[in-house]
């Protein structure tokens, strides 16, 4: 095998020659330049390559190369023992993407991200047929960067105290890659903090897609629902001296497509074909939806709701997390009723979501056509939106949640025999600023009602997901609580929290009963610091829930100031509608911890503007509204409203506290001045 330096890599590093460019020389008396067809093309890849393949469950996927591989196989044999790498699940399931190549012998290694979409090659797996390793798929993009550039690996804190790290399983999903297989995952401490090497390997062939083709091999992607990570995994195996073949949908002649329109530059590609058209979906669900590609704006009326389920209920729960201008980033799955909620709600042009194949904005898709969005702001590189999910840009994720243990483990990766992997799952829960892990109390036959605003409990599941231990740990609790990352557990029935020293049961849904519907269908005892709250009564209700006004509300820690040059402390309740004894309760707790330090006494000013108190809660309120009183040396209220002013003063007066409320901010003020 013959080995020379690479020009772009420098001499000292040695790069392994695997494959022959494309014959410049022939290439320019063809008249069709590097296109070439699948067959040509499949004839390059030998014995023991390693091949990557870009796509995200079904877009992006070169389904062509896919097919014809396999036939080429079945046919012939060979070729054999191949290691593929990807990052995201490529398939459906059933027989598409990579399922057409979960065959023994055809496959010999695989290191990505998700298997849980192509069920032969979990089989393969399960068999100890083949070496299989998982990587999380933020790391295994930027990994690709990393080899392309000529690094010897990813340096990162992803996966630290999940099954990845190699204090646990080092990433090695069976018997076989255990006893026999290399790390590919190593322990580095860099200035007393642990990290994690994810090791470069050489790649010598890809499997791309895009839409145009010019003859030099310049490709664009106007059609397809999202960009990937083609060009880094170009660059990866071209300066690996590989061989990188491109399915498009059609050609164009040279030199006339749009320079700032090519995504992969002809330079980096060797081979192009031209794929038919039943092997060139947008999605596994769709030919083609002009509005997943941004040629067109779908109205988001046109969104039918969600029927009010469990599954609804979990969506509601969660979305009540959601704050103006926050970055939002949706799994797969049940968070994907998030957005539907959020749409529901009119609130989904207050948040950014996001979703791990690179979209930004607009309204992330579920199922086979999940990665792809509508309405989107903007469509970067996966690499990228994973540089900006490690950095700490997400404030909030939604994520699946399988099983759960005492210490806040989440699995989501295996289950018994069955593999499936933690996808971006890793990278996004241990860097986002909240995470909320939401799934169904119990598993397997559950049957339930949402009748008169309360959960009806038919037919409990079989299975517990509130476990002892998680079969695999695809978020580590411990390493959570170690960063003070806020996290919450949704469920139909119960909302849990972590605290420092486990699993916090915190709320619980009006018609489920403690002991026998929660406690008693757990293997642990969850901490309860207090008798949980009831969740919001309006989860369980039709018709929208209106938190869009409670959304674009002030935080309740942010009404309270204090001038200290003024020695006058403000108090702004505009628009703020009192709910809970537990708002009462903060108010109460902000103002002595705020006002007792002093030792002193202050003048104040409250803004009462449109404000209201449930009236269950009026004798709490102005209980805490007289507890305040002690602090202050003078005090001037106002509002604008005729009715709140007759309605509050009077009961303020019945308690003996100062009552006059003034009609502005101008008269209370004067009226201050001239105490």
């Amino acid at each position: 095998m013959q080995k020379e330096p690479h020009p772009l890599i420098g001499k000292q590093h040695l790069i392994e020659i695997k494959h022959p460019m494309v014959d410049p020389i022939a290439a320019l008396q063809m008249k069709k330049g590097k296109v070439v067809t699948a067959e040509e093309a499949i004839e390059l890849i030998r014995d023991n390559d390693t091949i990557v393949t870009a796509g995200f469950i079904g877009a992006g996927f070169a389904e062509e190369l896919a097919i014809t591989l396999k036939e080429r196989f079945l046919k012939t044999g060979g070729p054999g023992n191949l290691t593929f790498t990807y990052p995201v699940g490529q398939g459906d399931g059933k027989n598409r993407g990579l399922n057409h190549l979960a065959m023994e012998g055809l496959v010999g290694k695989v290191i990505c991200g998700h298997t849980g979409l192509t069920p032969g090659l979990g089989k393969l797996i399960n068999d100890n047929k083949i070496f299989a390793y998982n990587v999380p798929v933020g790391v295994i993009t930027q990994l690709y960067r990393d080899i392309a550039a000529g690094k010897p690996g990813n340096l990162t804190h992803v996966g630290l105290g999940t099954f990845i790290d190699p204090r646990e399983d080092g990433g090695k999903l069976n018997d076989l890659t255990k006893t026999q297989g290399e790390d590919i995952v190593t322990l580095m401490p860099v200035d007393g903090k642990d990290y994690l090497l994810y090791k470069s390997f050489p790649i010598n062939v890809a499997f791309l897609r895009g839409t145009t083709a010019d003859t030099d091999g310049n490709i664009t992607m106007e059609k397809e629902a999202m960009v990937l990570s083609g060009l880094t995994m170009a660059q990866a195996v071209h300066n690996s001296g590989g061989v990188v073949i491109v399915q498009v949908e059609r050609l164009a002649d040279s030199g006339t497509l749009n320079a700032r329109d090519v995504v992969i530059p002809g330079i980096l590609v060797d081979c192009v074909v031209v794929a038919k058209p039943e092997n060139h979906w947008q999605t596994f669900n769709a030919p083609y939806n002009v509005a997943f590609s941004c040629e067109h704006r779908v109205p988001m009326q046109a969104v039918p709701p969600l029927p009010l389920d469990a599954r609804k209920v979990i969506a509601r729960r969660a979305a009540f997390e959601l704050r103006p201008n926050s970055v939002v980033n949706l799994g797969i799955g049940m968070p994907e009723g998030v957005s539907r909620v959020a749409n529901e709600e009119r609130i989904l042009e207050y948040s950014t979501l996001t979703a791990e194949s690179g979209i930004i904005g607009g309204l992330p898709m579920g199922g086979l056509d999940f990665g792809a969005g509508i309405n989107i702001d903007a469509l970067i590189p996966e690499n990228y939106q994973f540089d900006f999910y490690d950095g700490g840009g997400l404030d909030i994720a939604f994520l699946g949640m399988a099983e759960t243990d005492a210490e806040g483990n989440v699995n989501v990766s295996r289950f018994g025999p069955r593999f499936v992997g933690p996808g971006g799952f890793i990278d996004i829960s241990q860097n986002s600023k909240t995470v909320c892990f939401m799934g169904m109390f119990t598993a397997d036959g559950l049957e339930l009602t949402i009748e008169n605003d309360k959960v009806n409990i038919i037919k409990e599941g079989r299975q517990t997901k509130f476990v002892k231990a998680v079969e695999q740990k695809t978020f580590s609790g411990n390493y959570a609580a170690q960063i003070r990352q806020r996290v919450l557990y949704i469920t139909e029935r119960c909302v849990f929290t972590l605290a420092e020293d486990g699993l916090e049961l915190i709320e619980i849904a009006p018609g489920i009963d403690l002991d026998t519907q929660v406690l008693a269908l757990m293997d642990f005892k969850p901490i309860m610091r207090r008798p949980p709250k009831l969740m919001d009564p309006r989860i369980f209700r039709f018709g929208r829930m209106g938190i869009k006004e409670d959304m674009l509300t002030i935080p309740i820690e942010e009404r309270f100031t204090y001038n200290e040059e003024e020695n006058t402390f403000f108090i702004n309740l505009e628009n703020y509608y009192v709910k809970t004894r537990e708002e009462v309760q903060q108010m109460r707790e902000i103002v002595g911890n705020m006002l007792m330090p002093l030792d002193k006494k202050v003048h104040t000013i409250a803004n009462y503007d449109n404000f209201n108190v449930s009236p269950h809660l009026i004798d709490e309120y102005v209980a805490m509204v007289k507890f305040s009183a002690g602090f202050y040396d003078s005090v001037s209220r106002y509002t604008t409203s005729t009715f709140l002013r007759m309605k509050l003063g009077d009961e303020l007066e019945r308690r003996g506290v100062s009552s006059h409320i003034y009609e502005s901010r101008e008269e209370a003020r004067k009226m201050m001045a001239s105490a």
